[in-house]
C-alpha cells in the first residue's frame, strides 16, 4: 500500500507569518536583495549574530501542542477556595465570556490613543470609572491600575506628594491583605519612604498617609468616620484598599471621608486565574485627579459637536514626564476592566446588591451555627469572611483539604474562612459539617439556623444608605439579548487587529492565534487560588518552568522572574535587581541611571522609581547612542554609575552597530546593562541579549510572544537576568502572602507569579513556531518594514536607517517637512487614515513630527500594499494641498476622520465632494470602517472634564 507523509510540522507558521514565499519573492526582489538570510546579513551587526540555532524544538500542531496543555492543567488540582485574601470565586456571566474575553474585536485592539477608532472601548472603561466611583463614594476614578497591591503602592505614593505633612512615614494597617503590605514595603524602600505598620485604632503617629482595608484582610468591618476626622487633622491623606462588592451595602469609603480608594475588581466576573490578570482601580476626591496615576476617560465632543470620548489630560500619563515622573505606568487592565463594568452593567443596580446581600447573608448563616457548635468566631462585624480562633485549627484545614476545600490558614490557632458569590446553602453547610468534624461537636443544620422572618441586615452604623449605580447604563440591560447587542454595538465602533492592519511602531500589534487564546478559559487554570497550596498549582509549576526555559534560550539569560505583569513593572524589576546587587557587592554608592534621549519614557520613570538619578545620553544625527557623550557621562558620574538602559533594536528603529562596545563601556566603569525588551520581535533566532552584553532585559509577552494587547492591557512583563543578578528577582510571597526573610526584593505585584493565567499563550506561540518558526517570524518581521520603508521613501523620508541604508523591524517617517510645507500634520495624517480603514502608527515617538511604522510578520502582501498605497494617496492629497490646488483649511485630511453622519447631512459645504471624503482612491465600498464620530475636540475635553456616565434624569433630560 502506498502511503503519502504529510508534514504538518510548518503549517502553523505559514498561518502567523503574513507574506507566502512568492510574496516573500517578491519584496524581497523590491527591495534589491535575494534572500531573508542576505537581507538579515545587511541588517544585524555579525559580531551579535547567533553562530547556531537555538536549543529549541521545531514547530508543532495545534492539536499536539493543546493536547500537552490538556495534560499540563491536569496536574493543577481545582479545590473550593474560601481562601478570599483579596480573591475570590466569581461567576462570569457567558455573554461576557463569549463577547468580550474570547472575542478578537476586544481582546486584539490598542490602547485608545486614537479615541474615534476606540468610542466602543472608551464607553466601557467611562462605564468602568462610573461604576468605581459610584461604589466608593468618591469624585473620580481612573480606567483600571494593574492590581490591588501596586494601586495601594500608588496610593502612597499619590499621598506623599498631596500630603502637607512634613513626615516621611507611611502607616500600613495591620489588616492590610499581606500581599499588599509587600508590595508597599518594595515600592517605599527606594524612595526613601519608611512604612509603618501597625493598628491604626490603637494610635496613629506622624505620618503623611495611611493605609486602611476595608473590610479588614480578616474580615472586621470598622466604621473608620472619627478615625478620618483624626487623621485629617494632623494632615495624613486616608488611602483604603476596599473590597468593590461589598461597597454595595456597606457604607462608602467617601462617605466616612477616605480621601483615595484602591483595590481590584477581580470579584466583578473575573477568574482567579491563580493571580491574574485582574485590574486595579484607584478613586479619589476630586482635588487629586490632577495627580492621580493612570488614564482617565473623559467625555468631550467632536469636530460636529457630537458627543465623543477620549484619553483625558493625556500629557498628564506619568511616563511622559520621564525622570520626573512620579509613577512609571503606562498600561491598564483593559480588558479586565471592561469586563468587570459589563458585570455590572450585566446585573444592573439591583442584581450587583443582590449578590453582595447574598454573600452577607451565607456569612450571617454561617456565623450563627457556629456560634451555636460554640465556635470562637473573632469578627463583630463582617461582610464575607468569619475568623475563627481554635486550638484545633490545623485540624479544620486538614478535614477542609480531605473534602477539596481550601481555607485560610492565619495561624497555628487560627483559620479564616471568605465566601462569595458562588457559595449555595449547600455549601455553607458542607462547611459547618467540616467544622464540626474537626471540633468532634455535632453539626448544626441550616435550616434550623434561618429564620424566614428575620431580616439579615448589615448593622446600621456600617450599612450603606445611598443607592448605588444609579446611572442610566447601569438600568439599560434588562435581558440577555440587551447585552448581546450592547457588546455588539460598541465592539462595531472599535478598530482592532480582526479589522485591519494596525501598524504601530514600538507596539508590535500580530497575530494572537485562536489556538493560544484556547487554554486561558480552562478551569484547571482559571479557578486556581494564588495562595492554594502548592501541590494543587503542579500545572502551573510546570508551564512556568518550560516558558522559562524557553525564554532563556531565546535571550541567553540564566534566570527568569514571571512575576511582573507590565513591561514597566519589569523594568522596575530589573532596576531593583541592579540596585541590591550593587548594594550586596558594598557598592550601595552606585545609584546613577545612564538612559539614552530616544528611550522609552517608562524607562527613566522606572528608574526613578528605584531610586536613581537619571542622566540622559545624547543622540547622534543617525539616532544611535552618541558614544563620545556616553564616555563623557560615564566619567561624570565616576563610581556612581548603577545601569545603562538602552532599547535594542533602537527606538529609531536602527541596529545600533556599537552595541558591544557601549555595553563593555558601561561593565569596564562597574555598572551594569538593562536592554529594554521592547523590541525582541528583531531579535528571536538572530542575536540574545544575554550573550552579547546585556545583564538584565524585561519581555513584553503583549509584544513578541503574542498575548493580545486587550485594548491596552494586559500586558506581561517578565525580566531575565544573568547569573549575577539571579539572587535580586522579585520576591515570591508565601501561601499566606509573606516574604520569606532570606528574599533580598520584595515582590513587585501582588500574585506571585503576576498575570499566571494567560502564559499559555506564550508557551503555545513558542511551542508552534519551533525553532525555525520563530527565526523565520524574525525575518519576515525585518522583511515587511524594509518593504515599507523602501516604498514609502520616495514620497515620506525615513528618518534613520542603519547600515546598506536598511531599518530594523519598525521605520520613522519624516512628516516635518510636509507640515513646513503644506501645514498637515502627523494629526492630519493619522485621522485621514482612518477614512481608509487603518489605525495609524505611532504619533510623534520617538520624533515629534514623525510617524512610527512596524508592520510585524503577521501582515501579508495585500494589506501591506493597501497600506502603502493609502500612505502614497494621501501624499497626492498633501501635494494638492501644497500646489494651492485645494484649501489649506477645508480640505479632506484637515476634516478627517469623515463619519456617516456628516456624509449623510443635507448641507454640504466643502469644497471636495462625500465620494473623496467617504471612499478615497482604492478604497472598497464593501469593506469600509465608518467612524463613529469626527475628529476628537481634545482642548474641550479638558476644560469640561467629565469622567463619569450620565444619571438617569441627566439622562433623560436630554
Amino acid at each position: 500500500m502506498l502511503h503519502t507523509h504529510i508534514d504538518q510540522t510548518e503549517e502553523f507558521v505559514g498561518r502567523h507569518i503574513g507574506p507566502n514565499a512568492e510574496e516573500q519573492a517578491h519584496m524581497l526582489k523590491t527591495i534589491g536583495v535575494n534572500s531573508l538570510d542576505e537581507l538579515v546579513d545587511e541588517i544585524v551587526p555579525n559580531n551579535i549574530r547567533l553562530k547556531e540555532e537555538l536549543a529549541l524544538e521545531e514547530s508543532r500542531t495545534e492539536p499536539d501542542v493543546l493536547s500537552e496543555l490538556r495534560e499540563i492543567a491536569s496536574e493543577n488540582v481545582v479545590y473550593r477556595s474560601y481562601i478570599g485574601q483579596g480573591y475570590y470565586g466569581t461567576d462570569t456571566p457567558n455573554v461576557i465570556l463569549r463577547n468580550v474575553l474570547e472575542n478578537p474585536a476586544w481582546y486584539t485592539a490598542y490602547t485608545p490613543y486614537q479615541p474615534e477608532i476606540s468610542q466602543g472601548r472608551l464607553e466601557a472603561l467611562l462605564n468602568y470609572q462610573t461604576m468605581v466611583v459610584d461604589l466608593t463614594g468618591l469624585d473620580v476614578a481612573n480606567a483600571s491600575l494593574l492590581d490591588e497591591g501596586t494601586a495601594a503602592a500608588e496610593a502612597m505614593t499619590l499621598a506623599r506628594r498631596s500630603s502637607k505633612s512634613k513626615s516621611n512615614v507611611f502607616f500600613v494597617s495591620q489588616h492590610v491583605h499581606p500581599q499588599t503590605q509587600e508590595v508597599v514595603r518594595t515600592r517605599a524602600k527606594p524612595l526613601g519612604i519608611e512604612v509603618v505598620i501597625g493598628d491604626e485604632l490603637e494610635g496613629l503617629p506622624e505620618c503623611f498617609g495611611v493605609l486602611l482595608q476595608y473590610p479588614h484582610s480578616l474580615g472586621e468591618v470598622v466604621d473608620y468616620q472619627h478615625f478620618c476626622e483624626q487623621a485629617h487633622a494632623q494632615n495624613t491623606i486616608v488611602a483604603v484598599a476596599a473590597d468593590l462588592l461589598s461597597l454595595a451595602i456597606l457604607k462608602a469609603p467617601g462617605e466616612w471621608g477616605a480621601d483615595i480608594a484602591v483595590g481590584s475588581v477581580q470579584r466583578f466576573g473575573i477568574p482567579l486565574g491563580f493571580g491574574g490578570p485582574h485590574a486595579g482601580y484607584m478613586a479619589t476626591k476630586d482635588a487629586l485627579k490632577r495627580t492621580m496615576p493612570g488614564r482617565l476617560v473623559g467625555v468631550s465632543v467632536d469636530a460636529q459637536g457630537k458627543k465623543a470620548l477620549r484619553l483625558a489630560l493625556q500629557t498628564r500619563e506619568q511616563h511622559i514626564r520621564r525622570e520626573k515622573a512620579t509613577s512609571n505606568i503606562c498600561t491598564a487592565q483593559v480588558l479586565l476592566a471592561v469586563m468587570a463594568s459589563m458585570y455590572a452593567v450585566y446585573h444592573g443596580a439591583k442584581g450587583i446588591r443582590a449578590i453582595a446581600q447574598r454573600i452577607y447573608s451565607s456569612t450571617f448563616i454561617l456565623n450563627e451555627a457556629l456560634a451555636q457548635m460554640g465556635v470562637n468566631v473573632v469578627n463583630e462585624r463582617f461582610f464575607d469572611t468569619l475568623q475563627i480562633e481554635s486550638e484545633k485549627a490545623q485540624t479544620i484545614l486538614a478535614v477542609a483539604l480531605e473534602n477539596g476545600i481550601n481555607l485560610r490558614n492565619v495561624s497555628p490557632t487560627s483559620v479564616a474562612i471568605s465566601l462569595d458569590e458562588t457559595v449555595s446553602l449547600a455549601d455553607v453547610q458542607e462547611l459547618i459539617n467540616i467544622i464540626a468534624e474537626a471540633l468532634a461537636v455535632e453539626p448544626v443544620d441550616i435550616d434550623d439556623v434561618i429564620d424566614s422572618d428575620a431580616d439579615i441586615a448589615v448593622p446600621a452604623e456600617v450599612a450603606r444608605q445611598s443607592a448605588i449605580l444609579t446611572q442610566a447604563i447601569f438600568s439599560s440591560i434588562n435581558s440577555e439579548t440587551d447585552m448581546l447587542r450592547y457588546l455588539r454595538h460598541l465592539s462595531d465602533m472599535d478598530l482592532a487587529l480582526d479589522r485591519s492592519m494596525i501598524p504601530l511602531g514600538s507596539c508590535t500589534m500580530k497575530l494572537n492565534a485562536t489556538a493560544e487564546m484556547i487554554p486561558i478559559t480552562w478551569p484547571e487554570f482559571c479557578n486556581i487560588h494564588p495562595f492554594a497550596p502548592d501541590d494543587q498549582a503542579e500545572g502551573y509549576s510546570i508551564l512556568f518552568e518550560r516558558l522559562s526555559e524557553a525564554l532563556c534560550e531565546i535571550t541567553g539569560y540564566d534566570a527568569i522572574s514571571l512575576q511582573p505583569n507590565s513591561g514597566a513593572q519589569g523594568e522596575y524589576a530589573g532596576l531593583l535587581a541592579i540596585r541590591a546587587y550593587h548594594q550586596s557587592m558594598g557598592q550601595a554608592q552606585r545609584n546613577v541611571c545612564l538612559i539614552p534621549a530616544s528611550a522609552h519614557g517608562t524607562n527613566p520613570a522606572s528608574a526613578t522609581l528605584a531610586g536613581m538619578d537619571v542622566v540622559v545620553v545624547a543622540s547622534d544625527s543617525q539616532g544611535n547612542v552618541d558614544v563620545d557623550d556616553l564616555k563623557v557621562k560615564i566619567a561624570q558620574v565616576g563610581d556612581r554609575l548603577a545601569a545603562f538602559m538602552i532599547t535594542y533594536p533602537s527606538t529609531h528603529g536602527v541596529f545600533e552597530e556599537r552595541i558591544v562596545e557601549i555595553c563593555d563601556l558601561i561593565h569596564a566603569a562597574g555598572g551594569q546593562v538593562y536592554l529594554d525588551g521592547a523590541n525582541m520581535n528583531a531579535l528571536v533566532g538572530l542575536a540574545k541579549p544575554g550573550w552579547f552584553g546585556s545583564d538584565v532585559s524585561h519581555f513584553n509577552l503583549h509584544k513578541t510572544f503574542s498575548i493580545p494587547h486587550g485594548g491596552g492591557g494586559p500586558g506581561v512583563g517578565p525580566i531575565g537576568v544573568k547569573e549575577h543578578l539571579a539572587p535580586f528577582l522579585p520576591g515570591i510571597v508565601d501561601e499566606q502572602g509573606k516574604l520569606s526573610e532570606d528574599e533580598v526584593v520584595g515582590p513587585v505585584s501582588s500574585a506571585p507569579f503576576g498575570s499566571a493565567s494567560i502564559l499559555p499563550i506564550s508557551y503555545v506561540y513558542i511551542a508552534l513556531m519551533g525553532v525555525n518558526g520563530l527565526k523565520k517570524a524574525t525575518q519576515v518581521a525585518l522583511l515587511n518594514a524594509n518593504y515599507i520603508a523602501t516604498r514609502l521613501a520616495p514620497y515620506y523620508p525615513v528618518l534613520y536607517s542603519g547600515r546598506n541604508g536598511r531599518v530594523a523591524h519598525e521605520c520613522i517617517l519624516d512628516v516635518r517637512p510636509i507640515k513646513d510645507s503644506s501645514g498637515i500634520t502627523v494629526d492630519d495624517i493619522a485621522k485621514r487614515l482612518i477614512d481608509y480603514g487603518f489605525h495609524a502608527p505611532t504619533m510623534s515617538f520617538p520624533v515629534a513630527g514623525t510617524l512610527m511604522v512596524e508592520p510585524t510578520e503577521s501582515e501579508g502582501l495585500r494589506e501591506l500594499d493597501r497600506f502603502i498605497d493609502a500612505m502614497i494617496a494621501i501624499r497626492a492629497e498633501i501635494a494638492q494641498v501644497e500646489k494651492g490646488e485645494v484649501d489649506a483649511n477645508d480640505n479632506v485630511l484637515k476634516n478627517a476622520p469623515h463619519p456617516a453622519e456628516s456624509l449623510l447631512s443635507e448641507e454640504w459645504t466643502h469644497p471636495y465632494s462625500r465620494k473623496e471624503a467617504a471612499y478615497p482612491a482604492g478604497m472598497d465600498p464593501l469593506n469600509k470602517y465608518w467612524s463613529p464620530v469626527a475628529r476628537v475636540d481634545n482642548a474641550y475635553g479638558d476644560r469640561h472634564l467629565i469622567c463619569t456616565c450620565p444619571s438617569i434624569e441627566e439622562y433623560e433630560s436630554k
